[in-house]
């Protein structure tokens, strides 16, 4: 699979600080503030590996194909597809909460 396939619509989510396509053997691919980045990497394949091992008794279904990290100024947004792994990293719009 191309680079290009691999990262198709990455570009274009709004917000986007940088992305990470990653698989078991490494990262496939990367761009902004993510590029290279092989720390976040490691700790977000070790998060994904956490997080499928947690499966609800009885289910047989896939423990998650979405998790989002939120920190104070950014976010990163974590899908699993296949054999790999996306993660784009986002700047973290929260709004106030609304006092009535």
């Amino acid at each position: 699979m191309t680079t290009a396939a691999l990262t198709a619509g990455l570009e274009r989510i709004p917000d986007q600080l940088g992305y990470l396509v990653i698989s078991e053997d490494g990262v496939l691919a990367s761009s902004g503030e993510l590029e290279n980045d092989e720390h976040t990497a490691g700790v977000m394949m070790q998060m994904v590996r956490t997080a499928a091992r947690l499966r609800l008794a009885g289910s047989a279904d896939v423990p998650f194909k979405r998790m989002s990290v939120i920190l104070e100024d950014f976010v990163f947004t974590v899908t699993a597809s296949g054999q790999k792994v996306f993660v784009v990293k986002r700047q973290n719009n929260q709004q106030e909460p609304i006092s009535v």
